[in-house]
């Protein structure tokens, strides 16, 4: 049976692993909100002060995974978990940015340039943890249970053994991130299905 082990969401100020608050925005700061939680969370990973915000999300997102759920290290091979996001953004947010570099500085910015495909995100996770499992970026209408739970299944029972995936939602100030993690022959977790996926995320289709 397949379980959703450990889930995070991010929004606009608020950060919480399997709906716990682990950080608050601070409005005061004068820190980007990622850069709030990579600093109050000591992560250690230079290379995130390069990506866009998307690419941000994910990683964050994902390391909180990682660290609620240390077994993910372990329990699996480099080529064994499988990267399944979605949006309906796709990357507008970094594309926007691009534009307005070419725009207002007379020349477009090669770093954003470089993430102006939605899927970049997938290659940040995979090169900091030296994931090389299936992997794919999907742009829908809206999040959709059952086609995280469809394609999930479809993964799981191929070469995958676990699976990080989720709705990856950024736009201006707008964040909407819900990624989980399912594994398979595992004790404790939440039954990987539709109805769950809905309630875990807690949006209002």
């Amino acid at each position: 049976m397949s379980l959703i082990t450990t889930y995070c969401h991010l929004s606009a100020d608020i950060c919480s692993v399997n709906g716990e608050i682990v950080a608050k925005r601070n409005i005061e700061s004068d820190e980007s909100w990622f850069r709030q939680i990579y600093k109050e969370q000591e992560f250690a990973y230079p290379k995130f002060n390069k990506m866009d915000i998307l690419s941000q999300a994910g990683f964050l997102a994902s390391e909180l995974i990682k660290r609620a759920n240390p077994r993910i290290a372990t329990a699996y091979g480099d080529d064994e978990i499988a990267l399944f996001f979605a949006n309906h953004a796709s990357s507008a947010d970094t594309d926007m940015r691009f534009v307005h570099s070419y725009e207002h500085n007379g020349a477009p910015s090669p770093s954003l340039f470089v993430y102006t495909l939605p899927n970049i995100v997938l290659g940040e996770i995979a090169i900091a943890n030296k994931w090389y499992g299936e992997n794919m970026f999907a742009v829908l209408p809206k999040f959709a249970p059952e086609f995280f739970f469809n394609y999930g299944q479809i993964l799981l029972s191929g070469s995958s053994k676990a699976i990080l995936c989720g709705w990856l939602e950024i736009l201006g100030n707008a964040i909407n991130v819900f990624l989980f993690f399912v594994e398979n022959n595992v004790e404790n977790g939440t039954a990987f299905n539709h109805e769950n996926l809905l309630k875990l995320s807690s949006f209002n289709l």
